[in-house]
C-alpha cells in the first residue's frame, strides 16, 4: 500500500517525470557527426548546396501552443556566435520538416527571420578556413504561446529572448563542421 501511495505521490506531485521527453531528429544530420556537403553554405568561400537537413519530433509537450527552429553555432569568431537558422510560428501539430523547405515548403504561418548572413532562411555551416571544426546546434523549442508577434527582419538574437521567455521545452542535435 505504501508503495502505491509513493508512485501516486510521484505522478500526481511530479507529472512530468511522466511524460517523455522531447526529442529531435534527423536522417541528414546526426549527433556528433559532420554535417555533409548538402547543408553547407554556398557561399562566403563554401561550396555547399544549402539546403535545410530534414527534422522529425516527438513528444512535444502538453501546453505547447508552437515550435520554434533555431541553428546556431556558438564557435563563431564573433563574440557572440552566429544565427544560422530562425523559424518560429511553426502549429504544434506539425512534427517534421522535409530536406530543403527552407523558404520553398514550410507549413502555412511559419517565419522564417534574418539569420547572421543577413538574410532569410537556412544559410548552412561556413565556418574560416583553419579554425577547429565548429558546433551546430539544431534545436527544436516547444513555446507557451500561439505566435510570436515578429516578422521576418526580426534579428535573430530578439527571437532568441522570446524563445526564452516563452519556451517550455528544448530538444537539440549538434553537428560539426570544419575547413
Amino acid at each position: 500500500m505504501r508503495l502505491v501511495l509513493a508512485i501516486l505521490m510521484v505522478v500526481l506531485v511530479f507529472p512530468a517525470a511522466a511524460q517523455a521527453e522531447m526529442v529531435l531528429h534527423s536522417a541528414d544530420i546526426a549527433e556528433g557527426q559532420t554535417v555533409t556537403d548538402a547543408h553547407v553554405f554556398n557561399g562566403f568561400g563554401c561550396e555547399g548546396d544549402n539546403l535545410s537537413p530534414a527534422l522529425h519530433w516527438e513528444a512535444v509537450p502538453e501546453g505547447a501552443k508552437s515550435l520554434a527552429l533555431t541553428v546556431y553555432d556558438p564557435d563563431a569568431p564573433t563574440g557572440s556566435g552566429w544565427w544560422h537558422w530562425v523559424a518560429f510560428n511553426i502549429p504544434v501539430d506539425v512534427k517534421s520538416l522535409d530536406a530543403g523547405a527552407s523558404l520553398k515548403a514550410m507549413p502555412e504561418g511559419v517565419v522564417e527571420s534574418r539569420t547572421d548572413y543577413g538574410a532569410v532562411g537556412y544559410g548552412g555551416p561556413c565556418p574560416p578556413q583553419g579554425d577547429q571544426p565548429h558546433r551546430y546546434i539544431f534545436t527544436l523549442h516547444a513555446l507557451d504561446v500561439e505566435t510570436l508577434d515578429l516578422g521576418q527582419d526580426t534579428p535573430a538574437a530578439q527571437v532568441g529572448y522570446f524563445l526564452n521567455v516563452h519556451g517550455l521545452a528544448t530538444a537539440s542535435i549538434t553537428a560539426t563542421y570544419g575547413r
